[in-house]
């Protein structure tokens, strides 16, 4: 086997039903498998799978958030590579064709990361809008990356500690960045949803969000360092907020802001005591 092709879902049937539709359509003379590591609270993604994609390889996964639920599916991967998507990208039919000829093309590469492109342009300009855009590289967006399965084992995988969608591939990029390159692979392209926020779900996301990012940056910095960053970071996102007069987003930066403190404080409480996000 060369490629295992591992999409983590929880919950989001329709969304992994185009992915797999569209995966399904690869032009590739290699051998490729498809493992679905599912962490949703019914049977709704297994019956899917079984009805219509009998092809993959469900398995139940461990309900302990994104990071947890790549690893589940990279330990039963057969293939010498692993491609990891999210369940709501559309995939390019020649996906695994461009993943393969850069693989041939650097033999000595273990980590190539895809184009990711949002699947409207107009409605990414919109206060609130949200979207992993990667069409230049140098960002690792889990959404659409290749590993070598060997070089991932050796790193250590993900951390599992990262419990949410939040700084868990940013993580493991740093950790490859200090020991190897990383391509960037154009041709292999995927197309993900832009999503306009709630101001009440940004909210009620907003704790578990700040706790990440902080578990994240205290990896490789001092809390002094942490503290700077923070308030930079969200004092130039308020900026490019108000020079765009997105209300929503500026409220959303102005909160977080106010709680920055107090959450750095009591994360430096926690990490004192060895306690995880």
């Amino acid at each position: 086997m060369y490629f295992s092709v591992i999409i983590p879902t929880c919950d989001r049937t329709d969304l992994l039903d185009t992915c797999l539709s569209l995966l399904q359509l690869q032009e590739l003379a290699v051998d490729y498998e498809v493992i679905v590591s599912d962490d949703s609270n019914t049977n709704s993604t297994r019956l899917l799978i079984n009805n219509k994609y009998p092809y993959v390889n469900w398995i139940q996964g461990p309900q302990h958030g994104p990071a947890a639920n790549r690893n589940k599916g990279a330990s039963i991967a057969k293939g010498k590579w692993l491609v990891f998507l999210d369940d709501d990208v559309k995939p390019d039919t020649n996906l695994l064709i461009a993943y393969s000829a850069a693989i041939n093309a650097h033999p000595n590469i273990s980590a190539f990361e895809g184009a990711i492109y949002p699947d409207d342009w107009k409605l990414l300009k919109l206060d609130m809008a949200e979207c992993p855009i990667n069409t230049t590289g140098g960002c690792f967006w889990s959404a659409n990356i290749c590993i070598k399965k060997s070089f991932f084992e050796q790193i250590g995988m993900f951390d599992d500690s990262f419990k949410i969608a939040a700084q868990e591939d940013q993580e493991i990029y740093n950790r490859i960045k200090d020991i190897s390159l990383i391509i960037f692979v154009s041709d292999a392209k995927v197309v993900h949803p832009v999503r306009i926020a709630s101001v009440l779900d940004k909210l009620n996301r907003l704790p578990r969000s700040l706790n990440s990012w902080i578990f994240f940056y205290k990896k490789r910095h001092s809390w002094v360092e942490v503290f700077k960053e923070a308030y930079k970071s969200q004092l130039i996102a308020l900026a490019n907020a108000i020079g765009k007069k997105f209300i929503k987003t500026s409220f959303i930066h102005l909160i977080t802001l106010l709680i920055l403190f107090p959450s750095i404080t009591l994360s430096a409480y926690k990490f004192k005591s060895n306690s995880k996000i």
